[in-house]
């Protein structure tokens, strides 16, 4: 007959032992960041990070599905000193949630179940920030509902190198190309580094007053497009970032790639100045690809996902330098 629970001696005994091993060289913990027991629990945690490794309509090149593991992978080597914001912000706490498995039986349950599950954990979290890692993009839609229907109607911040508003492709209105396309009736959507479009798409936002296109190729002669893109959301924002919107030269590692994309350091200027002059109420961070070798687009898209980070706790004043 087995032994049963173990008592509370047992785990007071266990707990000992456990303690004095702590010194040993155990590898990183399996947490954004690697961060440690204390700084990632849920209870401290001021971010969280949900992982959504869903890929069923990819259209070109595959791999979506690994790349919430490939971002989480590549954080555990990361500096944790921000030089711009003269902080650390992982000292704030960061939440790793497991990663969410939706169905495939279909794009409709699977989109169902992720509508679902994502409201259950908006609940469970209280105030924390929420970022999502895809998998494809098509994860989008449900994470954007669930807080139109918290806020209200609010602004979509897209970046990306595709409009993503056909009603259907490859005969499914929930295509990874169709995303904005599900949710753009609850939202104002501003597309910032567009540079692959189908004519009907530009047909549709030419005749919608609450979309805003800024083409990769305007952003090249000056900055004149940020305060445009701020100035086309309202004050509640939610900002979905596919990592297609880079210029393939800094992120090769993606399904769909375009030539022309945005670069680093003007992409974060355009992201501090939203969170600083508007209340991003969640992100997404989409179609990651992860390659042999292509260890650099992975650990871009994990610093990208911190300066996210960062940048919301320094719109809530809770930074100190």
């Amino acid at each position: 007959m087995g032994r049963g629970f173990p008592s509370s001696t047992d785990l007071g005994r266990d707990c000992e032992i456990l303690h004095k091993l702590t010194d040993l060289p155990w590898e990183l913990p399996y947490t954004f960041l690697g961060l440690d027991e204390e700084k990632s629990a849920l209870d401290f945690a001021r971010s969280v990070i949900l992982p959504v490794p869903y890929e069923a309509t990819t259209s070109y090149g595959s791999g979506a599905a690994a790349g919430p593991r490939a971002i989480i992978d590549s954080s555990r080597y990361m500096e944790l000193y921000d030089q711009e914001l003269k902080s650390n912000p992982s000292s704030l706490g960061i939440h790793t949630l497991s990663g969410l498995e939706l169905t495939r039986e279909s794009g409709n349950l699977a989109m169902d179940e992720l509508h679902k599950a994502y409201a259950r954990i908006m609940e469970a979290i209280g105030d924390r920030f929420l970022i999502m890692l895809g998998g494809e993009h098509s994860v989008s839609g449900p994470a954007i509902l669930n807080q139109v229907n918290r806020h209200g109607r609010i602004s979509v911040l897209q970046l990306d190198a595709h409009l993503d508003l056909r009603s259907e492709f490859d005969g499914s209105k929930y295509s990874h190309a169709c995303v904005m396309s599900r949710v753009r009736k609850s939202v104002d959507l501003v597309s910032v580094g567009i540079r692959g479009a189908a004519q009907e798409e530009v047909a549709l936002a030419d005749k919608q007053e609450d979309i805003t296109i800024i083409w990769a190729d305007e952003m090249w002669e000056n900055d004149d497009w940020i305060d445009r893109a701020i100035e086309a959301l309202g004050d509640s924002v939610y900002i979905t970032f596919d990592v297609d919107y880079f210029d393939p030269s800094f992120m090769p590692s993606t399904g769909t790639p375009e030539p022309g994309g945005g670069d680093w350091y003007r992409t974060l200027k355009l992201l501090r100045s939203v969170f600083r002059e508007k209340d991003v109420v969640g992100c997404d961070v989409v179609e990651l690809a992860p390659v042999s070798g292509g260890h650099a687009a992975d650990f871009l898209a994990a610093k990208l996902v911190y300066k996210l980070i960062g940048y919301h706790l320094e719109s809530k004043g809770f930074l100190v330098q």
